[in-house]
């Protein structure tokens, strides 16, 4: 019988973990060929959409998915996930202008946003609650492994042949996933009686998290805070998210069932993820140019210093499986948010005569306390639900973390050029000086012509930014830990089927 088949787990694992790795290095090796891709393309000005864009359709989609994959089952889903992702990724590769390209990376993440939640809901799936915590490891270190090789990868497609390849990469590695996930995996779905899909609530809340997600990544920059495009964004937004939950309150089978916040322990996962999330955009787009234009190091050694972060979190995963069994989620949590407050005491303390050592230790810490953060929260949310709310659980968890890098990435953004106009602006300088006027400290050839004065003014101004940023990424750490004290402790906890 085929049912049988599905006992080859680890075949399963192989190709969900490629499926994922395919995903999770989209972000860095792309980064890393944008240079090339702006020079051949033009059109700068729309440079942050070819990320934004992605990650947009992403967080947007992840809870449908989720949702999706409870009622028709996470094989039909995640096929349809790669099957998006590759168009996407073969039309980048063609794309003849930066407005395609952003067009293609919505495709993009519209299939990104089924791949990632449902490799996680998967091994769930497969996985007993003992076997779930040491297996979540191995997930979450392909997303440290893709930090290391996108840039190197890229770099060599980009340098090598033509930064399209750095797309077309991807077709190789989904085929492969594609087709072991059909030949592997025999899904087995418990009988339930056959659901409708929640079309108003889908549609509403695409609605709603799209225009609030494009403020976030427009406001104070492609329009202010306080036009009139934005206020009718926000109030789309609003209209649209009320009515969800008007919907959804009604709903037999909802999108995103409210009785799920109502259980502690997820409720908590979720707040600790929205922290974290921006913690972790916090560090990731501030601690590189800190590091270069601040202490004066080369992108090598600024790279370096958030790439410890990246080694730290799948070692921290790897263990957090032991961890677990020994003494419980609650504990193996807090030991993570200790970590992840040490992490940001280190960026706190950063000045600019410290040591890049000094920023990388801060980053090792902040991916340990990642790691076993986050491998807790999943291992305890998929044991605490049924299948048939597995996969809108797990999208939720990882929902909450988009919506904190992107709130944190525009409240952050937003805080040190608002702190560095100020200081540029009240000051007499030889030089006009902007927020853009950063660029110079990060370029040793431009920022050394310019008067000993005015770069000064300009390195303290971005230094105070940065100051406040990183008292913020330790608030939020603080916030985490004292989330994580509120978990349930440890006690015999039955395994839902």
């Amino acid at each position: 019988m085929s049912t049988q088949k599905v006992t080859r787990r680890p075949l399963v694992l192989a190709c969900v973990m490629l499926a994922m790795f395919m995903g999770a290095i989209e972000a860095t090796i792309v980064a890393t060929a944008m240079p090339a891709i702006a020079a051949d393309l033009g059109d700068f000005s729309l440079y942050s959409w070819v990320f934004s864009s992605y990650l947009l359709m992403n967080a947007v989609t992840v809870l449908i998915y989720g949702k999706l994959s409870d009622v028709f089952g996470r094989k039909p889903m995640i096929t349809f996930g790669i099957i998006v992702f590759l168009v996407g990724s073969i039309l980048s590769g063609l794309a003849e202008s930066m407005t395609m390209l952003i067009l293609f990376r919505f495709l993009q993440g519209f299939g990104a946003g089924a791949v990632l939640p449902m490799a996680t809901t998967i091994v769930g799936d497969l996985y007993t609650k003992e076997e779930r915590a040491k297996i979540q490891g191995y997930l979450s270190s392909v997303w440290g492994i893709s930090a290391v090789l996108g840039p190197a990868i890229g770099g060599i497609l980009v340098e090598q042949f033509s930064w399209e390849y750095v797309f077309w990469l991807n077709v190789p590695i989904g085929l492969v996933a594609l087709v072991g996930i059909q030949v592997f995996f025999h899904e087995n779905m418990p009988v339930r009686e056959k659901q409708k899909v929640d079309v108003p609530g889908a549609v509403l809340l695409t609605i709603g998290l799209i225009s609030f997600m494009y403020v976030l990544v427009e406001g104070g920059v492609g329009f202010a805070w306080l036009s009139v495009q934005a206020l009718l964004f926000i109030a789309v937004a609003l209209v649209a998210i009320t009515l969800f939950v008007l919907v959804e309150r009604r709903q037999p089978a909802p999108i995103l069932p409210f009785s799920l916040w109502k259980r502690k322990s997820i409720f908590i996962a979720n707040m600790v993820s929205l922290t974290t999330g921006v913690i972790l955009i916090g560090i990731s787009s501030f601690l590189p140019p800190f590091v270069q234009g601040v202490l004066g190091a080369s992108p090598i050694v600024a790279g370096f210093t958030l790439t410890t972060m990246s080694i730290g979190w799948p070692i921290a995963s790897t263990v957090a499986g032991s961890l677990l069994l020994k003494i419980g989620e609650r504990a193996t949590a807090c030991i993570g948010g200790v970590s992840l407050v040490v992490g940001s005491l280190f960026f706190v303390l950063l000045n600019g005569t410290s040591s890049p050592l000094h920023a990388a230790a801060g980053s090792f810490f902040v991916g340990i306390g990642m790691g076993l953060t986050s491998t807790a929260f999943i291992v305890s949310i998929q044991s605490t639900v049924p299948w048939h709310e597995r996969g809108v659980a797990t999208a939720a968890n990882m929902f909450m973390r988009s919506m904190g890098t992107t709130i944190g990435a525009a409240l952050l953004g937003g805080i040190v050029n608002s702190i560095v106009m100020q200081k540029v602006s009240t000051s007499d300088t030889e030089t006009p000086l902007t927020v853009d006027s950063i660029n110079l400290l990060l370029s040793d050839e431009v920022g050394s012509s310019l008067p000993a004065q005015d770069e000064r003014l300009l390195l303290d101004a971005f230094t105070n930014g940065l100051d406040v940023v990183y008292w913020i990424v330790l608030g939020c750490s603080v916030i985490s830990m004292l989330w994580m004290l509120r978990l349930p402790r440890a006690h015999k906890q039955k395994e839902v089927a």
